[in-house]
């Protein structure tokens, strides 16, 4: 009975030896099924959820929660999570489906949603599931599902459909070729234009619309774009099935696979026929008029004043050619801008034209200026009218706006017939008037006279070769020393213009300057001293000479509106140079034109550290108000009263109340001119210890100065 008993144990040990190694095999079979199942789900990429119905717990995977852009930590692990997340458009059909599933009415279940990311976006998910358990009554327990990111997929559709919503109703026609050109498709507006069905023209080359009015070399060349380029844009000549021909604009492209190879090409046809219709009136309108006021252009104004020449001798009768040029019209546009301006010269165009007879014609030929061609002038005197009529139009305050402008216009006027001249001639000779009646200070007119023509001619070229000169790099700049006479000091100096002429030789500034004034070119050369003489107080810094430069500046370039600002631009171009060291002279004379407008011209220069100096003071009229209201530091007296103090009494006197006005003013004074030792002990006596002046050093150019500078020594008549 035991030898039993220890048999059946031995057996009973034997089985449950076997059932445990079973068991650790299929242990380990269902670990490795695991872990081949999540590796399979990693590797797709896909979310995984598990959703206890009985609970209403859902177990979201990093994966489904990485998906969504969100951490563990910021996903709460139930079904209103999942809720809360799904795109407002979703959330019916979603939360129906939910209910199926729990019903038991959906055993597994496969949709397209939209689900919210942490950063606010949202995302195509596809969500599947299946029901993996239920209860002895058949009903739900448990969910199990996965969800895929299919956003660029749906991207992708979205594409596909609108590229074709545009094939289909685009109004231009589209041809798609494989890689050797055939036709694989086209739209209806392809088959609308040209009057071929798809039928007939898939497979075909797209050479069947070829009108034959292009040549070889048209296609050869159009191909070779292609080919180079990717793709080619142009006109072409097509023909309909019908035979006719028409214009087209062509674009045609390569397409390219993944590996770089042409795999399709797509051309699109615009027909033009009617659009080269409808423009055609737009052409000769942009050709003839206009833009802006839709008055005749240079042009049309070619074209009427020849006719009216020509009326003109059949007839014998006088014309006149108006040359207006609107004054000042510049600073409205940089003052208030373009758009203002604009709008003022609609205003003004119109009132010219109101001012008119029917008959005469109005052109505009460029920015502010414009012609007019005056024509069936029973006597030359008849221009008056018309022209005072002009002027009082333009002149009028004109309102665009908040802004209440004034402005006015100077008139010059030509006459025909007048020496065989042709309308070339004419323009040219109102235009001189024109600047005659700028010249005499504007809001006139002036009747060009042809003994006047040799002196502007020669004015004109005088600007010309000065301009000529400027480009070519002709100007230098000389310097003057200005020192304390009592101490020896040298205090700075003073550039002067010259103008290195290479047949002339050295020209001085009296010579060349007077012609440019008020002309753009002054500015040029003005900008260009002050340039150059900041970048001359940089190099004398780095041979370790301090030495600030006056520089001259005319009335005109200070009463330009963007003075100050251009002055700030050539400061900032040298940043080692600082603006104490520059001080411009201005004429008292200049001062005066527009005390207040030049007062705060110069007080916004001071800003920037830039001292200045009233030059030739005496010269003007100033009074003490306006002296008081100048921001000037320094004044300068001019030499034409320090030349002869010594023997003239009353030039002594001027010199003594300039001394005198410029200490109750707390400002410095120099005296130009100083050309005797005699003119410097006389200066100290009265109290003036600054001067410069041929008998302390005449100007020369920046490379001698140092060398002046070692052997500088004041007379010692001048010494304490």
């Amino acid at each position: 009975m035991a030898s039993q008993l220890t048999v059946s144990f031995k057996k009973l040990r034997q089985n449950e030896v076997e059932l445990e190694e079973k068991i650790k095999l299929k242990t380990s079979e269902l670990t490795e099924s695991q872990a081949r199942l999540t590796f399979a789900i990693k590797g797709a990429g896909d979310g995984v959820w598990d959703w206890n119905i009985q609970t209403n717990a859902v177990h979201y995977s990093a994966l489904w929660m990485s998906m969504l852009g969100y951490q563990k930590n910021e996903v709460t692990q139930n079904l209103e999570t999942f809720s809360t997340l799904i795109h407002p458009d979703d959330s019916a059909y979603v939360l129906q489906t939910i209910k199926d599933v729990i019903a038991g009415n959906l055993v597994t279940f496969a949709i397209e949603i939209r689900l919210r990311c942490q950063d606010g976006s949202y995302k195509w998910i596809f969500s599947r599931a299946m029901t993996v358990k239920r209860d002895s009554h058949n009903k739900p327990l448990r969910v199990v599902g996965m969800h895929t990111d299919i956003t660029e997929r749906k991207q992708n559709e979205e594409k596909l459909q609108l590229a074709a919503i545009v094939f289909s109703n685009t109004r231009e026609s589209i041809i798609i070729t494989d890689a050797t050109a055939s036709i694989i498709e086209v739209n209806d507006t392809f088959i609308e234009v040209t009057g071929y069905s798809r039928e007939e023209v898939i497979g075909q080359n797209p050479r069947i619309l070829q009108s034959g009015r292009e040549s070889a070399a048209f296609y050869a060349a159009m191909w070779d774009a292609v080919n180079t380029n990717g793709y080619w844009i142009g006109k072409i000549l097509n023909r309909q099935k019908n035979g006719k021909v028409f214009p087209e604009n062509l674009s045609l492209s390569v397409v390219k696979n993944a590996t770089g190879e042409v795999s399709h090409y797509v051309a699109l046809y615009s027909d033009i026929t009617q659009l080269n219709n409808a423009h055609q009136n737009e052409l000769e309108q942009l050709a003839y008029y206009d833009s802006l006021t839709n008055l005749p252009n240079r042009t049309l104004l070619a074209d009427r004043l020849n006719q009216a020449i020509l009326q003109s001798y059949r007839h014998d009768s006088s014309l006149a050619v108006v040359f207006l040029d609107l004054d000042d019209f510049k600073a409205v546009n940089d003052n208030h801008g373009h758009h203002v301006g604009d709008q003022l010269l609609l205003i003004i165009a119109l009132r010219m034209q109101e001012a008119l007879r029917d008959w005469d014609t109005l052109a505009r030929i460029g920015g502010d200026e414009f012609v007019l061609v005056l024509t069936d002038l029973a006597k030359t005197e008849d221009y008056k009218e018309v022209i005072e009529r002009l002027l009082l139009a333009v002149s009028k305050p004109v309102t665009v706006g908040d802004l209440l402008l004034k402005i006015s216009a100077s008139i010059g006027v030509a006459f025909c017939p007048q020496d065989d001249a042709d309308a070339g001639i004419l323009m040219r000779y109102a235009d001189q008037a024109m600047y005659v009646a700028k010249q005499a200070g504007k809001n006139c007119y002036h009747v060009f006279d042809s003994t006047q023509d040799d002196a502007i001619n020669i004015k004109q070229e005088n600007l010309a070769n000065i301009s000529a000169a400027m480009d070519r790099g002709e100007f230098v700049l000389y310097y003057q020393p200005k020192v304390n006479m009592s101490t020896g000091d040298v205090v700075g100096v003073e550039a002067l213009i010259r103008w290195q002429h290479p047949v002339r030789g050295l020209v001085p500034p009296f010579d060349f300057l007077p012609i440019i004034e008020n002309h753009a070119i002054s500015l040029d050369i003005g900008e260009w001293v002050i340039d150059t003489a900041l970048s001359q107080i940089s190099q004398w810094q780095r041979m370790g000479i301090t030495l600030p430069i006056s520089v001259n500046l005319s009335a005109y370039q200070l009463q330009q509106t963007n003075f100050v600002e251009r002055l700030s631009t050539l400061l900032a171009a040298h940043p080692d140079v600082s603006s104490h060291h520059l001080e411009l002279e201005i004429l008292e004379t200049s001062a005066l034109s527009d005390v207040s407008k030049v007062s705060a011209t110069m007080q916004a220069c001071m800003d920037l550290g830039v001292h200045f100096a009233l030059d030739d003071f005496g010269t003007g009229y100033s009074s003490l108000t306006y002296l008081k209201r100048l921001p000037a530091s320094l004044i300068k007296i001019d030499q034409t009263f320090i030349r002869d103090m010594l023997t003239d009494a009353d030039d002594l006197a001027i010199v003594l109340g300039v001394v005198s006005l410029a200490k109750a003013f707390q400002l410095e004074v120099i005296a130009e001119g100083v050309e005797t030792i005699e003119h410097g002990t006389a200066l100290l006596q009265l109290g003036c210890e600054l001067a410069q002046g041929y008998g302390i050093a005449k100007p020369m150019p920046a490379d001698d100065i140092p060398v002046w500078l070692s052997s500088w020594k004041p007379d010692v008549a001048w010494l304490p």
